[in-house]
């Protein structure tokens, strides 16, 4: 899951040929002559790329792609890196590349990210088209993929909520985030050819194992909600009907919108497999804090603005569109709520390791914060069933 670095310094470098954002994994010496435009681009200057071997790959192998190129880091940290990289005739592209010293190969496979986009842009789940794929590491020491350039917005807060979408726009934007995730359930495996993507049965109970390991070789204390949820979470399992594609981070922040709020693009696709579909829909009430919706333990608020759908009007509109049984929807909430604690745990350890470099315990206090919190809302959620 791509966790966002909240509280990490951002810092901005332009130059005559570069613009990169970076968090604190991602810096840039600003005395060096590249910075001050006295030199060309060094072959590492963009971090993660090594830029004359990547520009040569870019127009041997991407259709019109043509350089001199613009590169932009639009995503960094512990998630795949992603950049913006613009060709001397304007035409834009994306490239995506696993993370600098990632652990977790398994949740960065570029190919599998690669071939769910490229299936999926026969269907109708909205995904930038796919133009190429690089697996020679000596490229630029990571397989890469590229991706044509889709204009939209990414809500990342209230305030870009608030600025880019109107009212009318917002309510559009939350329909369209539900339909949108119907109609990736929806997708036909077979004719997409997705259909051994993954296992098809057992998805709650693979979920449970998966995590409860991360949480038992990270955590960082006791915590024995986590425990208790796991174990009840454990001995309820709904039955699971036929398996559809699973997402497994869906997110008003991993789709991109256009003014009017309809997605245009599904993004983030890392650690999509096949399952159970109610799992994504328990895991969006979790990430989604509408106007007048109790507070969740995900920090995020971009949803909080009028104009945007409760909790249950998503829920009811999800049933109408797909004609699922939601009897059962607390017991994903919880699952989720559950699932976030263990991820955030995995982020608060690796913080408190020095992932963030030298940082007084007291800062990263809000990861060990909505952990508990996440926790404590799983226990609850799952009495609200007895």
């Amino acid at each position: 899951m791509a966790i966002p670095a909240q509280g990490a310094e951002t810092r901005s470098l332009r130059t005559g040929t570069l613009l990169l954002m970076s968090d604190d994994d991602l810096t840039i010496d600003p005395t060096s002559e590249f910075a001050s435009g006295l030199a060309p681009i060094p072959d590492d200057a963009v971090p993660g790329l090594q830029v004359s071997r990547v520009a040569d790959w870019l127009e041997n192998n991407v259709a019109g792609a043509t350089g001199p190129f613009r590169w932009d880091v639009i995503a960094g940290g512990h998630s795949n890196l992603t950049y913006r990289v613009q060709g001397s005739d304007g035409s834009r592209y994306v490239l995506r590349r696993p993370p600098m010293g990632h652990v977790l190969a398994s949740a960065h496979d570029m190919g599998r990210e690669h071939r769910i986009i490229s299936a999926l842009g026969a269907s109708d789940v909205p995904v930038p088209p796919v133009l190429g794929m690089c697996t020679d590491t000596a490229v630029t020491g990571a397989p890469f993929y590229v991706m044509g350039y889709v204009d939209g917005h990414v809500l990342r807060d209230d305030t870009e909520a608030a600025t880019l979408l109107d009212a009318p726009a917002r309510a559009a934007a939350s329909q369209s985030l539900v339909d949108t995730m119907a109609a990736i359930h929806a997708v036909d495996l077979e004719a997409v050819g997705l259909s051994d993507l993954g296992r098809h049965e057992g998805y709650i109970a693979r979920q449970l194992k998966r995590w409860y390991g991360q949480w038992n070789s990270q955590k960082t204390r006791d915590l024995p909600a986590v425990d208790r949820v796991h174990d009840l979470l454990a001995a309820r399992i709904p039955a699971q009907g036929p398996a559809t594609i699973v997402h497994g981070d869906y997110r008003l922040d991993n789709c991109m919108v256009d003014s009017s709020g309809q997605v245009v693009a599904v993004l983030d696709w890392e650690i999509c497999t096949l399952g159970d579909p109610l799992a994504d829909l328990g895991l969006l009430m979790v990430y989604w804090t509408g106007p007048g919706d109790e507070g969740s333990a995900w920090a995020g608020r971009s949803t909080a603005v009028e104009g945007f759908w409760d909790r249950q009007q998503l829920a009811h509109r999800y049933g109408e569109v797909t004609g699922r049984d939601l009897r059962d929807l607390d017991f994903y909430v919880a699952f989720a709520f559950w699932k976030l604690a263990c991820i955030l745990e995995g982020v608060y350890a690796r913080y408190l390791g020095g992932a963030l470099g030298e940082r007084d315990p007291e800062e990263l206090r809000e990861f060990s914060d909505q952990v508990e919190a996440a926790a404590r809302m799983a226990e609850q959620t799952l009495e609200q069933m007895r």
